[in-house]
């Protein structure tokens, strides 16, 4: 017996308002499909099968190798199903049907819906949750704790309008059964739609057992569909991963303003002020400390680093290294342990070796630089002629002075020494003084 997962997705969102498929929104960093596609796949599912219609082919952008079926009408979630028979057919065992935007949804609760899917015997299994005031949803009507029927709210009565357990939309199947039962369902409806939810009254009326696995967090069936959902589904989720960080370690001072996306590690004892945003394929060590209006992204940080108010992108940051502030590191750009790099420093594309210090109003482009080199403020390597880049390579234990231009392609030897105010377009040896400046000429009272 194995699981396979359906995953409907081709619904057009109109009220999301966007000119994107609603199911590639997302929330905090990862597209919502994407998610639910990832959850799928660590719960033992065989393959995940998603149902694909309105611009499919951005969809497709942001999943790898996913199979996939076209519903070219939206006429219900019954069709939507219908469209996955072909694939379905000789399976013989369960299907999980659920929507691509429910990006809250965790696997611990998939996992248990088909545990008690399989614990059960049923040939249905439907994930429900208790809300207070239920207005809006489908009621779950039960006998014996058997399910009877799901009741949309239009069509219940007073009674079933009281009943607070509501269908949320995640469903285990049998495989065969739900084929069997998707070929009796029809659309005699005020819709004209294949509804989903008649699979359940077709096992009812045949006397099969149907299930609920009933969750405790009903935010996990937060469906979005409009741009004030997908911000509370942000700062849910944003509340989720802070509190796992911050219950393996890491101290946030304001939880409230500090922005993680799911995708990040972090050390423990590191430090997060407010302000801070770590985005994309983030990796930070232990005892950091990230002070605000910080924007990390795709990098890889280790212990012991203090960045201020600064912007790191697709960067390697070693040991002991201090950052900003106001500086910005550029794709590319690799500093090793206990460089220091201070405000107005831009680094692209660079290496700096152990102990380089660059502490201000400083561009260091497409070059290398050796050990403890100490590099002046106003010092650009003018790497770029209009149409190629070049490189800058400067060597340990040298003094750059302040608005200095190294124009590339050029090395500075180690120990060397540039004057303040210097243009270096030659080589400068080991050990050498390099000036290159107008003489300094006084004319004594020009003023008058």
């Amino acid at each position: 017996m194995s699981l396979k997962t359906l995953i409907l997705a081709a619904g057009k969102g109109t009220r999301m308002k966007s000119d994107l498929p609603k199911v590639i929104h997302k929330v905090c960093g990862v597209p919502m499909v994407k998610k639910i596609a990832d959850i799928c796949s660590t719960i033992g599912s065989e393959n995940n099968i998603l149902i694909l219609g309105h611009k499919k082919e951005e969809i497709l952008k942001v999943l790898e190798d996913v199979e996939h079926v076209v519903q070219l009408e939206q006429l219900g979630t019954g069709h939507a199903v219908m469209q996955a028979q072909e694939k379905l057919k000789d399976h013989k065992g369960t299907v999980m049907v659920l929507c691509g935007d429910t990006p809250l949804l965790t696997r611990e609760t998939l996992e248990n819906l088909y545990k008690e899917h399989k614990k059960s015997g049923a040939v249905t299994t439907i994930l429900t949750s208790i809300y207070e005031n239920p207005f809006g949803y489908g009621r779950i009507v039960k006998e014996n704790d058997n399910v009877k029927a799901i009741i949309e709210e239009k069509d219940a009565t007073e009674e079933e309008r009281k009943i607070q357990e509501v269908n949320a939309g995640v469903y285990c199947f049998e495989t065969q059964e739900l084929l069997e039962a998707l070929s009796k369902i029809t659309n005699n409806n005020k819709n004209g739609e294949y509804y989903l939810t008649d699979v359940v009254g077709i096992n009812v009326s045949q006397g099969k057992k149907v299930k609920t696995y009933i969750l405790e967090d009903n935010n996990e069936i937060l469906g979005i569909n409009s741009k004030v959902e997908l911000e509370k589904a942000n700062r849910i989720m944003r509340e989720r991963i802070n509190k796992y960080h911050m219950e393996n370690g890491v101290i946030i001072i304001d939880q409230n303003n500090t922005y993680i996306e799911e995708t990040v590690t972090i050390g423990k004892d590191t430090v997060l002020y407010p302000g801070v945003f770590l985005q994309g394929d983030t990796s930070i060590g232990e005892n950091c400390e990230i002070l605000g209006n910080t924007r990390i992204i795709d990098c890889k940080l280790g212990n012991n680093i203090r960045v201020e108010s600064s912007v790191l992108e697709e960067s390697i940051v070693e040991d002991k290294v201090t950052i900003g502030p106001f500086a910005h590191l550029r794709p590319k750009s690799y500093l090793k342990e206990e460089v220091h790099i201070g405000n107005f420093v831009e680094v692209k594309k660079s290496t700096l070796e152990k102990g380089v210090k660059a502490g201000h109003l400083t561009y260091l482009g497409d070059a290398v630089v050796g050990e403890h080199t100490n590099i002046g403020a106003g010092t650009i390597t003018c790497n770029y002629d209009g149409k190629n880049k070049f490189k800058t390579e400067i060597g340990k234990n040298s003094f750059i002075g302040s608005d200095t231009m190294l124009v590339a392609p050029v090395v500075i030897g180690d120990n060397a020494l540039v004057g303040a105010g210097s243009v270096i377009t030659k080589e400068v040896p080991e050990n050498a003084l390099a000036v290159s400046r107008s003489k300094q000429v006084i004319k004594f009272n020009w003023r008058k």
